[in-house]
């Protein structure tokens, strides 16, 4: 069972640091990479625009990937920026972002200061059973997660699958 924390990602990477993934992973003595299966503006899905507060069908940039543990699938995660952020960006593009996509917004000035993190158990459908090579019987955790500026605009949201029976969450939540 893979147990993981949102921190790591959710930080801007120092000059020269590995992505959080392949970082969290090799510390753990295993290979994290990732897959870009598509990257470019689409009309946003109405749970995405409820949490980017748009219009639904509005256009946002999205990136979808296939995360991968040494070489087998374990998540799919699809992140989406609003237009105005990401449009003409490399977060419009296929290609690695160096330090991850944090990084680079945070270059661009759209710094995350909150995050908002919502979990559902579910059972997959068609498409992600077979990108997570799952049984018929094996659900999913669904992760939304939006991450807002100082001025409290959302700047990014992580919708991600991953299968239950390999992954727990963990928070930590310091008061004071």
């Amino acid at each position: 069972m893979w147990v993981s924390t949102s921190m790591p990602y959710l930080k801007p990477r120092a000059e020269g640091q590995p992505d959080a993934w392949g970082e969290e992973a090799a510390a753990r003595g295993a290979k994290g990479t990732q897959r870009i299966v598509h990257a470019g503006e689409v009309p946003s899905p109405d749970d995405v625009a409820g949490l980017l507060h748009i219009t639904p069908a509005d256009p946002v940039v999205v990136r979808r990937r296939i995360i991968e543990l040494d070489g087998a699938p374990c998540e799919l995660t699809d992140t989406y920026y609003p237009v105005t952020i990401a449009r003409g960006t490399p977060l419009a593009e296929t290609g690695k972002i160096r330090g991850g996509a944090v990084t680079l917004l945070a270059g661009l000035g759209h710094v995350g200061v909150r995050v908002r993190e919502d979990v559902t158990a579910r059972m997959p459908d068609a498409e992600e059973r077979a990108a997570l090579r799952l049984g018929p019987a094996e659900p999913v955790l669904h992760l939304h997660r939006v991450t807002f500026d100082a001025e409290d605009r959302p700047i990014q949201a992580d919708l991600m699958v991953m299968p239950a029976h390999r992954q727990q969450l963990r928070y930590e939540i310091r008061v004071g």
